[in-house]
């Protein structure tokens, strides 16, 4: 087995760094088909709460990562090995390791992946929707969910520790624009750090402008896997509750994502492919990844090689170990 592992670490790197990822296991989707678009931390933001750890490329220039065709073709490839295994597909999301409307192609890819009968995805940070030829790619997608974690610049600044070109005002009218003419389902998400913005006037003020953005569902969420910064620590149960009660006071649908997604990870290819290619993106607990591994047939000797050869970390996060893969300097992805 360990001489398998090392004919495979002499091969094309491009062969670890596959584009997407999954099914996994998704707390708004159901079962994900991960599109990773977007090359490790490039993003407009830096969250103290990310759970890829501190970004190093923070920007705001839409470039051209990854052909849609590629995009295309490693999809189908992944839902042919989802079939193969009998699991189910209820969305492509577009959930990278940075910012996906970083990606110029991401409207092309979107309208590409149609060709797939599988509903498109998008989970975006809003800072870019003040562009116009980024709202309307977005609105190509199924779903989109739109990040609101705070209204008040300083703990927007504080919590998201965006890119100096940003403006919180521009953002937010960008926001009501895409709101306004986007015929998908809209969701918002609002991430809890305990601290920063579970005050209830912060709460009170996010809910009302997320109000004036009609989404169909509003999440309400804390970090549950190892974040950028220890000091990000998830909202206790007590700033949940109010948080949920405040949106839901001002007549929105909310839902609190508080817990575990679960172990429900699907094996599509090569096992050490899929774990690298779902950990870049997605911290699994070690629960999660002794399932996984059972399930195709592997053992812990698969973990143990990715971390000697330094693909993989293990991290602990609230009494949990996770495994985030490693990434390498100067990589495309």
């Amino acid at each position: 087995m360990i001489f398998l592992y090392g004919l495979y670490w002499m091969m094309n790197e491009e062969l670890l760094q596959g584009i997407v990822f999954g099914p996994v296991p998704s707390r708004r989707l159901g079962r994900s088909l991960g599109v990773n678009n977007i090359p490790p931390k490039y993003c407009s933001y830096s969250c103290v709460y990310c759970q890829l750890g501190r970004n190093k490329k923070i920007g705001t220039g839409r470039r051209d990562f990854y052909s849609p065709e590629s995009v295309l073709r490693q999809a189908e490839e992944k839902i042919a090995g989802a079939l193969r295994n009998n699991s189910s597909i209820d969305y492509i999301s577009f959930v990278p390791d940075g910012e996906p409307t970083l990606d110029i192609n991401l409207g092309r890819s979107i309208r590409l992946l149609k060709k797939t009968g599988i509903k498109t995805a998008v989970i975006t940070n809003s800072s870019l929707l003040y562009d116009q030829g980024v709202r309307e790619q977005l609105m190509e997608a199924d779903w989109v969910s739109l990040k609101a974690d705070a209204v008040r610049e300083d703990l927007w600044k504080t919590i998201n520790r965006p890119h100096k070109s940003l403006s919180l005002e521009r953002i937010q009218k960008g926001m009501a624009l895409f709101a306004r003419s986007y015929s998908g389902i809209l969701a918002t998400e609002t991430m809890l750090v305990k601290g920063i913005n579970t005050g209830e006037d912060a709460v009170a003020e996010t809910a009302g402008f997320i109000k004036t953005l009609n989404p169909e569902k509003s999440y309400i969420s804390i970090p549950t896997r190892p974040p950028a910064e220890a000091s990000a620590l998830p909202a206790d149960e007590g700033d949940v509750t109010k948080a949920y009660r405040v949106f839901s006071d001002k007549g929105l649908k909310v839902e609190c994502i508080t817990g575990h997604e679960g172990d429900e990870f699907t094996h599509t290819g090569g096992i050490v492919e899929d774990i690298l290619d779902i950990t870049s993106v997605h911290p699994m607990r070690e629960e999660s990844m002794k399932a996984f591994l059972s399930g195709a047939g592997a053992d812990w000797n698969v973990v143990e090689e990715l971390i000697r050869h330094n693909r993989l970390v293990e991290t602990e996060f609230n009494k949990k170990k996770f495994y985030l893969r490693k990434f390498i300097s100067g990589s495309n992805k």
